[in-house]
């Protein structure tokens, strides 16, 4: 154990030596949670830019686009006078979308003729896409709906029912889990542990990479390897496991986000991450024995992170080959116990196959002990030549 002690405390003091290593693993994580949740914060989209083509200009139509700005929403900012000029501008994303009002759209209405508003929406960004269809459908749907009413009335007819007529079926949205449609809660959960893992894999192999710049590989390749490696980052997982801990008391403490289920489920997931991530970053750094190398490494393995957690798209519609690698991110079988424990509540039995998959990354020890080995005897070949 006094070795272990002994180099537990040299990573301390190396850390706090080095400004680079003192930022990643203390300051720069809870700095990067905070902007994250700064940029993220509003939680729900408001004034959206919409342009509208009126070729009516009737009392209907302007009816209509009051309908459209007056949702939160939306905001009408644009009116073209020809649909070519609108959709320049959609294209050029001063718009989000572009509502075209048909001619004769009053007229046709009072005949019944059932006119047809078309709209284009820039669904490039799925999100502003999916907010700005969902608004403009409601807020259509409501000046529609007076218009019908307005001209059931008009019929003078008592055995109609107006609202039977207006309003056949009618629907009720009861979100389970985001009772507020607040995006911040769906984006924020999300991009957090997703940037949580790539600080994780990168401070590793900075931290080796600290030690190869001062030349101490022979320290690395002493008679106890493998503990030596687990002393190193033991250091690094009592911090970033500290900034886990602490984004989930800031967003389910101080913000006062729902929790459903154990804290202490969640603790140890986030544990095993951290440690299933430094582990990941130890054969990065011990394959390619180049910071630069190893940290372009780090960013292909981690980058896609988020794209592959399943909440921005769902893991069952990706292909064989996201899925595969979907399975090889710890970050992506950690995201299911957090969403499961906060939103579901579900019993921690229930999470065992997750905690299983963070279980098996330990598996690349196996290939980090064969590669201390060759290093071992390539450096015992170097010194017999000398």
């Amino acid at each position: 154990m006094a070795p272990v002690l002994s180099q537990l405390g040299r990573e301390w003091r190396l850390q706090a030596a080095d400004r680079w290593l003192l930022a990643l693993f203390g300051w720069l994580p809870p700095l990067m949670f905070a902007l994250i949740w700064a940029i993220f914060g509003a939680g729900l989209a408001r004034d959206l830019a919409v342009g509208i083509v009126d070729l009516d200009g009737s009392t209907l139509s302007r009816h209509l686009v009051r309908h459209y700005d007056a949702s939160p929403t939306l905001a009408v900012t644009h009116r073209f006078g020809a649909v070519a000029a609108g959709a320049q501008a959609l294209r050029s994303g001063s718009i989000h979308a572009l509502v075209v009002v048909p001619a004769a759209l009053e007229e046709d209405s009072r005949h019944r003729r059932s006119p047809q508003v078309t709209v284009f929406v820039n669904s490039q960004y799925l999100l502003i896409g999916r907010l700005v269809t969902s608004a403009l459908q409601q807020a259509h749907a409501t000046a529609a709906g007076g218009v019908d009413a307005v001209q059931v009335l008009s019929l003078g007819s008592p055995s109609v029912d107006p609202a039977a007529v207006v309003t056949p079926l009618a629907g009720q949205l009861n979100p389970l889990f985001n009772s507020g449609m607040n995006y911040a809660r769906f984006l924020v959960v999300a991009i957090i542990p997703a940037l949580w893992q790539i600080l994780i894999v990168a401070a590793t192999v900075m931290a080796l990479a600290a030690e190869l710049r001062k030349g101490e590989l022979p320290i690395w390749l002493a008679p106890a390897p493998l503990l030596a490696l687990a002393a190193r980052i033991v250091p690094g997982t009592a911090c970033f496991w500290g900034h886990g801990l602490l984004y989930l008391g800031g967003v389910h403490g101080i913000l006062s986000w729902p929790m459903h289920g154990s804290w202490l489920v969640l603790a140890a997931a986030q544990l095993l991450t951290v440690v299933a991530c430094q582990v990941a970053g130890i054969l990065l750094m011990l394959l390619a024995l180049d910071a630069t190398r190893a940290l372009s490494l780090v960013a292909a393995y981690t980058a896609p992170g988020l794209a592959f957690m399943g909440i921005t798209f769902p893991a069952s519609d990706m292909t064989p080959l996201a899925r595969g690698w979907r399975s090889l991110l710890p970050i992506s079988h950690y995201i299911e116990i957090q969403v499961g424990q906060a939103n579901y509540g579900l019993a921690p039995a229930a999470m065992l196959p997750q905690f299983g998959c963070l279980l098996l990354f330990f598996i690349l020890v196996v290939p980090i002990a064969f590669r201390v080995r060759m290093l071992r005897s390539r450096g015992a070949a170097v010194e017999s030549r000398s």
